[in-house]
């Protein structure tokens, strides 16, 4: 599901609201998960998952052209655990 379907889906389950204000608050949300994972905090939605930042350190990497050892950069990474509930749905539970 892409972003544009989710507000589709949203907008159609609730007729009492314009699309161009599910838009916003689909946005909205998104961008508030961003700046807070950007700010190195985590994002917990019960049920659903959590989503965080991890750090991956400096490391020697390899050019899978040439073979030539490369240096990568720390870096950091988002990352997203899984919440029991929808694993469990997942798993047929």
């Amino acid at each position: 599901m892409i972003r544009s379907e989710l507000v589709q889906k949203i907008a159609e389950e609730n007729p009492h609201l314009y699309q161009r204000d599910v838009e916003r608050i689909v946005s909205t949300i998104f961008d508030e998960i961003i700046e807070a994972m950007a700010n190195g905090n985590r994002v917990e939605l019960r049920g659903f998952g959590a989503f965080s930042v991890k750090k991956r350190d400096a490391r020697v990497g390899r050019n899978p052209r040439t073979g030539e050892s490369v240096e990568v950069e720390e870096k950091y990474v988002p990352f997203f655990k899984t919440g029991k509930l929808l694993r469990d749905r997942l798993n047929g539970g």
